[in-house]
């Protein structure tokens, strides 16, 4: 993996980082480079509260937020902003506003490399919608200023559409790390996720590919 100035990653809810990019992460903080994860919402729109329940809506975004700082902390990010933004309601922000808050971050953080959704291909509406802001904020800048863009897909048609990836990162050196991530996120991975986890144990060849394979496209303007 290429080493990086600054790492600027930028996704709508707590869990994302840990699910897609997390072995990345792990990666470049380990080989010293400043990563900040700007974390649009608190997901409080979250479905998965147990059975039974172990919260409620109104506490929900308390405990995901606490995930998020253990997460945070597992893969060495230090620097962790939380925007404020409502879960659910990324696509009906304002667009301006929101490209606003991700060139006022370039221009501060001067990232080499920016992790994103790639919009049009990342299921949920916040992520393509996250997606979008952040490819329309760097289009703005000047050529020579552009951070290079790396962006998650995982659509059904992304392949189709896109063409494989461009970059796979193998992070199995790291897959620990990234598995205590995933579990940092205890109230979206606990239920959701222990069979997946039983899978790992198991050495299933299909999970362990998806654990260990981060695969990024590479936006071209």
């Amino acid at each position: 993996m290429e080493k990086e100035r600054q790492v600027l990653v930028i996704f709508p809810h707590p869990d994302d980082e840990a699910f897609g990019v997390s072995g990345t992460i792990a990666t470049h903080t380990a080989n010293g480079t400043p990563v900040t994860y700007a974390c649009l919402t608190l997901g409080e729109m979250g479905r998965n509260m147990g059975n039974p329940p172990f919260t409620t809506r109104e506490g929900l975004p308390k405990i995901r937020r606490e995930e998020l700082k253990n997460a945070a902390a597992v893969l060495g990010i230090q620097d962790l902003r939380m925007l404020g933004f409502r879960d659910k309601t990324i696509e009906f922000e304002d667009d301006e506003k929101l490209i606003g808050i991700i060139t006022d971050m370039i221009e501060e953080l001067k990232p080499s490399l920016l992790i994103s959704f790639y919009p049009g291909y990342a299921v949920h509406p916040d992520h393509d919608a996250t997606g979008a802001a952040v490819v329309a904020a760097v289009k703005r800048l000047p050529a020579e200023k552009r951070p290079k863009l790396n962006l998650v897909a995982f659509s059904a048609n992304c392949v189709d559409e896109l063409g494989p990836a461009d970059i796979v990162h193998d992070i199995s050196p790291i897959s620990n790390k990234k598995l205590d991530a995933i579990k940092a996120h205890r109230s979206q991975s606990e239920q959701l996720f222990k069979d997946r986890l039983d899978l790992i144990e198991k050495k299933d060849p299909e999970v362990l590919a998806w654990l260990n394979n981060e695969r990024f496209w590479t936006y071209k303007f």
